[in-house]
């Protein structure tokens, strides 16, 4: 595909963003770009959750793109009021109050990081005037990796709002440690409050000093009288939420299904005006004494993206680590031009 110039486009970290216009009154559209294992398994939960009245899956393959929305258009009758549509003409998106972009290369064997970011950002560069021209007041939630790089890269390129921009960072993360306290603890996960912050990757890490299972401070927890959590353990349960990824993709060649549900579970803070706190990666400007690169905090995420950057209390040892993470981010970024 042919794009314009992007290179004299103005750069932004604004947090107060534009709203989005899926204001009521006209049906929210969901654009997710890429069909692909991660493509499909967002719009197949976009679609069970039914976070969008119509979802549009774009893609340049086009037996791939549509042979997927057949697919998925023959469960509708089971989805309730969702459509879907799609193919590999850009038009599909036309609209779209959100787009979910995973696009993007795989990591191949003995490539490291930083080429597979540079790869991306070169499919970025092509990919999001096509995607503004036909979703210029879109909410853009990027999950293709490196997905903090590439979000600083894409706010570059497009010169949106930084709160308009954003990765799904360390949701899934943070979906991963709740789910290995509440089977250790004996809760439901949904009384787990615990973060994990910094980079989607391997300088990410858990804000031990202020999780809490329902009340209690975690470390206080107790099972039939016993301490459950220990800091010896804590760290262990903090890398295998790390590695996490590595290891599903050893046995089944990639990540998706949890991904799709975490990317849809924004765009459904989005697209219903929630202002849920997630911990999305979106371009800080000062925050944490932390500016010009992406990574996850908590963040207030509503009707026109990310409404505001939370800065929570953290040890001294946590702030440190998230401007290890930090640097290590704007390192790579600089090295892409950016």
């Amino acid at each position: 595909m042919t794009t314009p110039d992007v290179h004299s486009l103005p750069s932004s970290t604004d947090h107060s963003p534009t709203p989005a216009p899926a204001a009521a009154g006209r049906s929210s559209r969901l654009a997710v770009v890429g069909a692909g294992a991660v493509g499909t398994s967002t719009a197949y939960a976009a679609l069970l959750r039914g976070v969008a009245r119509h979802v549009a899956l774009y893609d340049i393959d086009r037996p791939k793109v549509e042979a997927e929305v057949l697919d998925l258009a023959h469960g509708t009758l089971y989805t309730g009021s969702s459509s879907i549509t799609g193919g590999d003409d850009p038009a599909v998106m036309e609209g779209a109050d959100v787009v979910v972009i995973t696009a993007g290369a795989k990591q191949h064997p003995g490539e490291t990081r930083l080429d597979l970011a540079a790869t991306n950002v070169r499919i970025l560069e092509q990919l999001m005037p096509v995607v503004q021209e036909q979703a210029p007041d879109a909410v853009y939630i990027l999950v293709s990796n490196p997905c903090d790089v590439l979000t600083l890269a894409a706010q570059r390129i497009s010169g949106l709002p930084a709160g308009r921009v954003m990765a799904s960072g360390t949701t899934l993360d943070t979906s991963r440690l709740r789910w290995l306290l509440a089977q250790q603890a004996g809760v439901s996960r949904q009384s787990v409050h615990a973060y994990i912050l910094g980079e989607h990757g391997d300088t990410e890490f858990p804000v031990w000093s202020s999780a809490t299972i329902g009340p209690v401070p975690i470390l206080d927890w107790r099972r039939e009288g016993r301490k459950v959590f220990t800091e010896d353990g804590l760290d262990a349960l903090a890398d295998q939420v790390v590695n996490a990824a590595y290891t599903v993709i050893q046995g089944k060649g990639a990540t998706n299904y949890a991904i799709g549900v975490s990317a849809v579970r924004i765009v459904e803070a989005v697209l219903g005006s929630q202002n849920a706190v997630l911990p999305v990666s979106t371009v800080l400007d000062g925050q944490y004494g932390i500016s010009d690169v992406a990574l996850s905090v908590p963040s207030v995420v509503g009707r026109g993206g990310v409404r505001e950057v939370l800065e929570i209390n953290l040890s001294a040892q946590e702030l440190r680590r998230l401007q290890h993470s930090a640097q290590t981010l704007k390192q790579s970024a600089a090295e892409l031009g950016f």
